[in-house]
C-alpha cells in the first residue's frame, strides 16, 4: 500500500488523483451511515466509543462556546464515561428569548457546521494539516480551560493527542482522509442520539435541546429536531459535494 501512495506522491501535493478522490468519497458515505445506523443500535456506543465520546465533546462544546459569543459565560464541561455529558453556562436575561434558542439550537447544528469546515479544509493538503493541528489542540485547550470531570480528563486530551499524532506523523493522504472523516463523524453527530431530538425531556438533566427551543421559539420540539436532523445531513451532503467536485 506505501509503495502505491509514492507514485502518487507528485499529485499528492496539491490535491488527490480523481480515482483517490472517488474511493474516499466512497467510504466516507458508507462511514456516515453506518455511523448513523449504529449509534441508533444499543451496541452502537460501545462500537463506535471514541466517536461517541468526540461527538458528545462536539455538542457540549457548541453549547458553551455559543454563549460565550453571546455575551454569556461558559463555566464548565464534563464528559462522563457512558458518553454523557453537560455544558454549564450562564447567559444574560437580557438575551431572551433568541439568545437561549441559539445556544440550545448550537448543541445540535454546531457540530455540522464545524464539520463543513473541516471537510471543505480537505481540498488542500496544507488546509488539511492546519485543520487537524487546530483540532488537536482545541481539543487540548479545552481541557485545561473547561473540562472539569475526571474522565473528560483523561478522554479528551488523548483524543487530542492522536490527532495532532497524525497531523504531524501520518501521510498526506491520510491526514486528508483523516480530517474529512473527522468532519463526517461532526457532521452525523446530530444524529448520535436521534430519538434526543424528537424528545421533549432529557431525563433528570431536564429538557432537552429542542424543547427549550420549543418553550423560547414557541414552534413544537419535533418541528425544532426534524429541521436540524434535515439540515445537518445538507450540510454533511453539500460538504462532500464541494469537496469532491471537479477542479
Amino acid at each position: 500500500m506505501s509503495e502505491r501512495w509514492k507514485d502518487f506522491e507528485p499529485l499528492l501535493k496539491n490535491e488527490a488523483p480523481s480515482a483517490v478522490d472517488r474511493m474516499g468519497l466512497t467510504w466516507l458515505i458508507a462511514a456516515a451511515i453506518a455511523t448513523i445506523i449504529l449509534w441508533q443500535l444499543p451496541a452502537g456506543a460501545y462500537i463506535l466509543y471514541p466517536f461517541t465520546i468526540l461527538a458528545t465533546w462536539f455538542h457540549e462544546m457548541s453549547h458553551g462556546l455559543m454563549a460565550l459569543l453571546l455575551g454569556g459565560q461558559f463555566r464548565k464541561l464534563e464528559i462522563f464515561g457512558d458518553g454523557s455529558g453537560v455544558a454549564s453556562y450562564a447567559m444574560s436575561l437580557s438575551l431572551a428569548p433568541i439568545g437561549p434558542a441559539l445556544v440550545a439550537a448550537a448543541g445540535p447544528m454546531g457540530p455540522p457546521i464545524a464539520g463543513s469546515a473541516l471537510i471543505l479544509a480537505s481540498r488542500s493538503f496544507k488546509t488539511a494539516t492546519l485543520s487537524l493541528k487546530i483540532l488537536g489542540g482545541f481539543l487540548l485547550l479545552s481541557t485545561l480551560i473547561w473540562v472539569r470531570s475526571l474522565f473528560g480528563l483523561i478522554a479528551i486530551p488523548l483524543l487530542g493527542l492522536i490527532i495532532l499524532a497524525i497531523a504531524f506523523k501520518a501521510p498526506r493522504w491520510l491526514q486528508g482522509f483523516a480530517i474529512q472523516f473527522l468532519g463526517v463523524q461532526a457532521c452525523v453527530s446530530t444524529y448520535h442520539q436521534l430519538d434526543y431530538l424528537f424528545s421533549y425531556s432529557a431525563g433528570p438533566l431536564g429538557l432537552s435541546d429542542t424543547a427549550q427551543i420549543q418553550q423560547r421559539l414557541l414552534l413544537p420540539y419535533w418541528f425544532w429536531g426534524g429541521l436540524m436532523a434535515i439540515a445537518s445531513l445538507v450540510i454533511l451532503v453539500q460538504s462532500l459535494r464541494i469537496a469532491y467536485r471537479s477542479r
